[in-house]
This record gives C-alpha cells, structure tokens and sequence, in this order.
C-alpha cells in the first residue's frame, strides 16, 4: 500500500501510536488506516496504542481519511467476525457473507463497482459502473445510513464496496491490488488530503 499511494503522489509515513499521529509539527494532510487480517486483532492493536482514539479525533475534526478493507470494517459499531467491538464511528453491522451454495467465501477476485454518489472526490475519473476492484473479505458493512454507501457491488445480493461522508472515505475492496483504477482512487485521495 505505501508503494501505490508514493506512486500516485503520496509522501507516507507509518505511525504507530497516538502521539505520533497527534504531535503538535505534525504535517500529516491525510490518514490512511489499512487492515488484513481479523477485525478483532485490528482494533486490539488500535486501543493498545492509543490510535483509536487517534482515529476518532482525526474524523471528528473533518481531516482527510481512507479506510481499507479491515480499515473500513473498523469504523463501525460491532462485526460478528468474533463479536468485536468497532470504533463506533458509524453507525452499523459487519456481517458475514451468507450467500447460495454456489458462491465461496471468502469473496475473492475481481469484481465490478457501481459508484452512488455521482461527484465524490474519490471517484473521480472513474465511470459510475462497471470498473473492477480486487476484493479479499468474508464480512462486508451494513451502514445503517443508507446515504453513506458510496459504492456498491454485487456478490449474491449487493453489498456496500465504500462509504463517504464529507472527506472521510473507505474501500471494502483493495486499492493497491486493483491495477489502474485503484491508483486512480489513490490518486484522488491524495488530492483531498492536499486541499
């Protein structure tokens, strides 16, 4: 991932704790919160260093932040992925996919977008529907504010692929493994965080 956002424009740094992301000459314009791996041991990590109250005050304050994958599971109330507690930054569920027999879990591969809010700046340069994405994930979120889905995609039934409020935006899928079209979302997140 740090690779993909240097090469659409980004200047990246890994922080590992609160003070890091907090210090007063701090010139982070952006925050990016990855994840790979079970949401439990994501938000375990997060409390343990302080950067999930870190996260909630960046949001809070209207900066500029992208989710990814687990990054975007996080920020919402509770994932039955081990009954985990999220950041409760947004209001809903991480559910598991249930899906007919003909479907494996986890969801995995290459799989098209349809873009809701026409004129979000993550989206822009990219068609409203049709573009495809990589995706790794057995859980998906259910926003229980429907205006938050920025984009959806279909794997036995739709399922929320991103959200975005304001300058706050997440991918279920992975940017950094979807060729072209996820520099291009790199791209754009990097022009959010420059204005």
């Amino acid at each position: 991932m740090t690779k993909a956002l240097e090469a659409s424009g980004g200047e990246v740094r890994v922080l590992r704790t609160r003070e890091e992301l907090e210090a007063p000459s701090a010139p982070w314009r952006g925050l990016v919160l990855p994840g790979v791996g079970a949401l439990r041991d994501c938000v375990a990590s997060l409390q343990r260093t302080g950067l999930d109250d870190g996260v909630r005050r960046w949001i809070a304050a209207g900066r500029p932040f992208l989710g990814v994958c687990l990054g975007m599971q996080a920020l919402f109330d509770r994932s039955e992925e081990g009954n985990t507690q999220g950041l409760g930054i947004f209001a809903g569920d991480v559910v598991r996919f249930r899906l007919p027999p003909d479907f494996k879990i986890p969801h995995m591969g290459w799989n098209d977008v349809r873009f809701l809010q026409p004129g979000s700046p993550l989206a822009v340069g990219l068609p409203l529907a049709g573009e495809s994405f990589y995706f790794v994930h057995s859980y998906h979120c259910r926003p229980a504010d429907r205006s938050l889905v920025l984009a959806e995609c279909d794997y036995g039934g739709p399922f929320c692929a991103a959200i975005a409020r304001g300058r706050v935006f997440a991918t279920q899928f992975h940017p950094e493994k979807s060729q072209a079209a996820g520099l291009k979302i790199y791209r754009n997140f990097v022009q959010v965080a420059a204005t």
